[in-house]
């Protein structure tokens, strides 16, 4: 099986890589190596899968249209599994036309270009609980209404849903969609809160809990996502949404007291108002994703952040 995977030297894109060339499936990573954090970690995330002569390092941007095309032309996949994205919702209000431009109109690229081969390619991307949006019933189930996003970033990931049926209804493009909910582990970004709190306590410096503490989150341990995409890769046919999460969420004050104890140290709190486009709450059923694909999270989040602690100490600077 040849596989492009995009933004494959990032968090989640590196362990599916890792996952993939494993299994020995033949990998075209492509990613352009975003300044939004560090280039090193991002090699560093790919060293031992660009040690096997089956995977494939391609830098490019996936706005560049020409490129893309070219690249699937080239290659021939069998699937496409598009990871590549700007992320962060905070970032997104400040520049939302870059975000559109990435992550819309990238995404339109990899359509296209699939939508142009004989025989079709399988395509998976990576869509987001954020499109959810701010809602206070939970869990959130593929048939809830999406229709108030409240951030740019969860909009632009609204808009890739809605193109990827598009592009399935007008040229019978095999999509699967896959909403990430909170995804951490070894690799996890720097920017992402499980990463930034570690640092700020292990340092002993004050870590900023927004609000009072109670929004929570559906953490879900990096290797129960990858293991989603590829049961997602194996099955995709037609057009299909799913939930990739842990459906048991957490409470941020609570996070931060079991990173504080994963780490024998005790946080010191500043307690900062709630951010802008931040919601209370992500909170995944996956009911549909584990009768259609066998999905089943194994990682409780205890034993998850135990191992990221562990990585974290083997990495940090």
């Amino acid at each position: 099986m040849r596989t492009i995977v995009t933004g494959g030297a990032g968090f989640i894109g590196s362990h599916l890589v890792d996952r993939l060339v494993g299994e020995g499936a033949e990998v075209i990573v492509v990613d352009n190596f975003d300044a939004f954090y560090s280039r090193a970690v991002k090699e560093s995330n790919l060293a031992q899968a660009l040690g096997n002569p089956r995977c494939r390092l391609i830098e490019l941007d996936i706005r560049d249209a020409e490129r893309v095309a070219r690249l699937v032309e080239q290659y021939r996949p069998d699937v496409i599994v598009h990871l590549a994205a700007r992320a962060g919702v905070r970032p997104s209000i400040d520049n939302p036309a870059l975000y559109t431009e990435v992550n819309v109109l990238g995404t339109v690229h990899w359509l296209q270009a699939a939508a142009r081969l004989e025989p079709r390619p399988r395509l998976v991307y990576a869509s987001s609980s954020s499109v959810y949006g701010d809602r206070s019933d939970a869990p959130f189930r593929e048939t809830d209404p999406v229709d108030l996003p409240v951030s740019p970033y969860a909009a632009t990931k609204k808009a890739c849903e809605l193109l990827a049926f598009t592009f399935h209804h007008l040229h019978g493009l095999p999509v699967t969609g896959l909403r990430f909910f909170t995804a951490y582990g070894p690799r996890n970004r720097p920017d992402l809160a499980i990463a930034k709190f570690t640092r700020l306590i292990d340092r002993g410096e004050p870590v900023p809990m927004f609000g009072d503490g109670t929004t929570r989150r559906d953490y879900t341990f990096v290797a129960d996502i990858v293991d989603g995409v590829v049961r997602a890769i194996e099955r995709c046919s037609g057009h299909h949404l799913y939930n990739l999460g842990n459906a048991d969420p957490i409470e941020l004050r609570e996070l931060i007291d079991a990173i504080g104890a994963a780490l024998g140290k005790t946080p010191h709190i500043q307690q900062v108002p709630e951010q802008p486009g931040d919601v209370r709450q992500t909170y995944a059923d996956i009911d549909r994703a584990s009768a259609d694909l066998g999905y089943k999270p194994k990682t409780p989040f205890s034993d998850g952040l135990a191992q990221y602690v562990a990585w974290y100490r083997a990495n940090r600077a």
